[in-house]
């Protein structure tokens, strides 16, 4: 079964979710055979960790509580999250501390630039929490931390950003950055958003992405959903056409994990020969890169991905 280890080492006793304290406890799914992870043990997870944590970063390793990050540290690959540790969203899935943000900080762009340089990583993602306090969701200090780690690395770089809802001007922002692929994750189909997504709008964030291909065509666009959510198996085959009308590139698909019982509950454990089915059926319908697998997270060997894509599209253009 999955380990996930609290690896927060936090100076206050800030409740992580408060606005779910409140929630009755729902019954946390025994996990099935085919999902196991090891324990974070390596001497490059301690190196990994040591690195993150001299330049004061975030990372959305531990905050969401990948089960991932043992495989992905002892690789020195991290996922960076900026603009703080404090999300303005209270999504029924994530595990991600909510709350009122602080102040952004403006050395942030420089010290991810700095670790990816340290950690010597070829290919970089950079995720952030929702910050609808700002003015324009934070998308400048997204394009600050793209043109820091372009001056000080040859990294290709990997946005996922939030849904800038209401935030006019925000996606050309961060395309103007000019990001290798640009990621927003849908979640999940739209009779869920109330749900387990009732702060964002399926068809903004679906638009979001049809925006980012309008802005320059040639940016490469991807998107993530969880199962396991109580949706549909058609519903996930008409958000996969959505997502092709949008003519977005990448698709990931993975299971949903419940962090804690005040968590919105498991409804179902999708089986490996599911999400075999659901990896053809995706590329059948055009996607150029398709994972789909119980530990598929949108970041999880992002960089192999995004060589593969790159030689999808030199196929299909004939190069």
């Amino acid at each position: 079964m999955v380990v996930v280890l609290d690896t927060l080492d936090r100076p206050d006793n800030r409740p992580r979710h408060p606005e779910k304290a409140h929630r009755a406890d729902s019954r946390v799914a025994r996990k099935p055979d085919w999902i196991r992870v090891k324990a974070p043990n390596s001497p490059v997870y301690r190196e990994t960790t040591a690195i993150v944590r001299e330049h004061e970063l975030v990372t959305v390793c531990e905050e969401a509580g990948c089960p991932n990050i043992g495989e992905c540290w002892s690789q020195k690959h991290a996922t960076f999250m900026i603009m703080g540790d404090t999300c303005t969203r209270a999504c029924a899935f994530c595990n991600v501390r909510t709350g009122q943000p602080g102040p952004l900080d403006p050395g942030e762009p420089q010290k991810v630039a700095e670790a990816t340089a340290q950690l010597g990583l070829k290919h970089v993602v950079v995720t952030s929490v929702d910050r609808d306090d700002l003015d324009d969701g934070g998308a400048e200090h997204f394009a600050r931390t793209i043109a820091a780690i372009r001056a000080s690395s040859s990294a290709t770089i990997e946005v996922l950003t939030p849904d800038f809802l209401r935030k006019d001007g925000a996606i050309q922002t961060v395309v103007d950055a000019r990001p290798d692929v640009f990621n927003h994750n849908l979640e999940t189909v739209p009779s869920k958003y109330l749900t387990v997504r009732p702060g964002a709008r399926y068809f903004a964030s679906l638009r979001l992405l049809q925006q980012v291909k309008e802005c320059d065509p040639n940016m490469f666009t991807k998107s993530g959903i969880m199962v396991g959510l109580g949706e549909e198996r058609n519903e996930v085959l008409q958000l996969m056409d959505d997502l092709r009308s949008a003519d977005v590139d990448f698709l990931t698909i993975g299971q949903y994990l419940q962090p804690t019982r005040k968590h919105h509950p498991v409804e179902q454990f999708v089986t490996p020969e599911a999400f075999r089915a659901y990896e053809t059926i995706a590329y059948a319908k055009g996607f150029l890169m398709v994972s789909a697998t119980p530990l598929t997270r949108s970041s999880h060997h992002a960089g192999d991905d995004f060589a593969r894509l790159r030689a999808a599209r030199a196929a299909k253009l004939g190069h």
